[in-house]
């Protein structure tokens, strides 16, 4: 199994994230817990600290295969700046990964994670590369949208079913062939299959009974009766006057008959299928060689988020238990977000507008599993 070792996002954090060069105006990270927390010092992570801006930031450690076993990444996300725009989402790199260099092009593993944009945009990200191209999941999840610490996490098994979980209840689970577009589908339409000439797959038709009503037809363009000649036109210059044309009150547009049920409709016709020729099943989906770093590649409008408990293994359980331990011991429990759990904060040292006024977060330092027998 892969060595599940706890390594404190601490002073000397610095040392093992690498800031990508790719662009000099890159946004700065910062190691804080925040406006509220559950513990100051425990409740420390990597905090985004400058408003829109790109954020490209690194960790490498001794490369692994999943293959033959599950993969589980997990991690927390913090937005108590109430995002309006900005990622919260973590990326897989395999040992290749030229760090220094990390941009939006540089070509990934898995991006997992939230992402909000004003009203239309907030979801989970699941995009799995296969082949050297990133797979979005077909399924739409939608994120947490509070100021609160939540835990994410995702699971890939090697039955090739996956799990999505937030705050360690699942959302979404499925088979990985059947949620992305990886493989072409395993049957298709019988392109030697024709519908038959009697099957009539028209919902609605003509009502034969109605009849146009005798006043509706009407012009779209009549003459204004109110304009008046100009005093100074001349019909030697100008031609004869006519008074200008304007729309017809009365116009009611081309005359339709209403429409009713077709009693002869039948249904869409169910084409026969055929196994697909160019199918071919591949057990290997879940599986990636040498995963070696784990990135934050972000565009925040307002900064102010903070990722901690970075976790990868291959044992669902114990991200379960790590999970609970961390983000799960200072979780908001009551409804009223009265309950607290670890050293209470003054009202005084909290942003009146942040959830803090009434709870407080907490998030255990983040961890990775790193590979067998040695922490990176």
């Amino acid at each position: 199994k892969l060595l599940k070792t706890l390594l404190p996002l601490d002073i000397k954090w610095q040392d093992r994230w690498m800031n990508s060069q790719y662009k000099s105006d890159y946004g700065k990270f910062r190691l804080t817990a925040g406006k509220f927390y559950g513990d100051v010092v425990r409740d420390k992570g990597l905090q985004t600290s400058e408003n829109s801006k790109f954020y490209a930031i690194s960790s490498r450690f001794k490369p692994f295969s999943n293959k033959g076993r599950s993969l589980v990444i997990q991690y927390t996300v913090k937005h108590e700046q109430k995002i309006d725009c900005g990622g919260g989402y973590v990326k897989i790199f395999s040992s290749n990964l030229d760090q220094k260099n990390m941009s939006g092009d540089s070509q990934y593993y898995i991006m997992f994670g939230p992402d909000i944009c004003g009203s239309e945009t907030k979801k989970v990200h699941v995009i799995l590369n296969y082949k050297s191209k990133p797979h979005p999941m077909k399924k739409r999840i939608r994120c947490k949208v509070d100021g609160f610490t939540h835990l994410y996490t995702l699971i890939l098994r090697p039955d090739q079913t996956y799990e999505v979980k937030i705050d360690n209840e699942i959302i979404e689970s499925g088979n990985l062939e059947d949620d992305w577009d990886f493989l072409p589908p395993r049957k298709i339409n019988d392109p030697t299959a024709k519908k038959p000439k009697d099957w009539d797959d028209v919902p609605h038709i003509d009502d034969p009974n109605d009849v146009k009503p005798e006043d509706w037809d009407e012009p779209e363009y009549i003459l204004d009766t109110t304009a008046e000649k100009p005093e100074d036109w001349d019909n030697a210059t100008n031609g004869e006057w006519q008074p200008p044309m304007i729309k017809n009150p009365l116009y009611r547009g081309q005359w339709k008959p209403r429409k009713i049920d077709n009693p002869n409709y039948k249904g869409v016709w169910p084409c026969p299928q055929i196994e697909n020729p160019n199918y071919s099943p591949d057990f290997s989906i879940y599986s990636y060689e040498n995963i070696s770093i784990i990135g934050l590649d972000l565009w925040q409008v307002s900064s102010g988020t903070i990722f901690d408990n970075f976790l990868i293994t291959d044992d669902e359980q114990y991200a379960e238990d790590f999970g609970d331990d961390t983000w799960g011991e200072t979780k908001v429990m009551d409804e009223a977000g009265i309950v607290q759990r670890g050293p209470k904060i003054s009202a005084s040292s909290q942003d009146k507008d942040s959830p803090a006024a009434d709870t407080v977060e907490n998030s255990r330092k983040g961890a990775f599993c790193g590979p067998p027998h040695k922490p990176w």
